[in-house]
C-alpha cells in the first residue's frame, strides 16, 4: 500500500507562519486550553510550543493564539477568533491540495515496489 504526504508551509518573510507542526499545535492548544498540555501531547517543549506560537502570532494580522489572565479558576490558552479561521481555512487548502494530485498518484504509485518484498 502506498501513500501520499503533502507538506504545505506558508511563509512570511523568513518565517513559516503556519504549517503541518503549528497547525497541529492549534488544534492541541484548542483541544487542551493549555500551551504546556499542548506541548506535552505533542512531544515537545513548553519554550518550542511557545516560540512556535509568537511567530504565529506575529506573522498573521491579528493573534491567533490569547493567554487568558490567571485567578480563581487559573488561567489559560485559547485561540483567537482568527487562529481558528487560520487553522479551518489552513486545514481545508491542505485537502484541497491532496484532492488536486491524488490522481497522479495511482500513476506513480503503480511503478513503487512492493514493501513486502524488499
Amino acid at each position: 500500500m502506498h501513500r501520499l504526504d503533502l507538506k504545505i508551509r506558508l511563509h512570511c518573510g523568513a518565517d513559516i507562519a503556519i504549517g503541518p507542526g503549528k497547525a497541529d499545535l492549534l488544534e492541541a492548544i484548542q483541544a487542551s486550553g493549555s500551551i504546556s498540555a499542548a506541548a506535552r501531547s505533542l512531544g515537545m517543549s513548553y519554550r518550542r510550543a511557545w516560540l512556535l506560537v509568537e511567530t504565529m502570532n506575529r506573522c498573521f494580522q491579528e493573534p491567533l493564539v490569547t493567554t487568558l489572565a490567571g485567578g480563581r479558576h487559573g488561567g489559560g490558552t485559547q485561540l483567537t477568533e482568527m487562529g481558528v479561521r487560520v487553522l479551518r481555512r489552513y486545514r481545508e487548502l491542505c485537502a484541497q491540495a491532496l484532492a488536486a494530485v491524488q490522481g497522479g498518484l495511482d500513476d506513480l504509485g503503480a511503478l513503487l515496489a512492493d514493501p513486502a518484498a524488499r
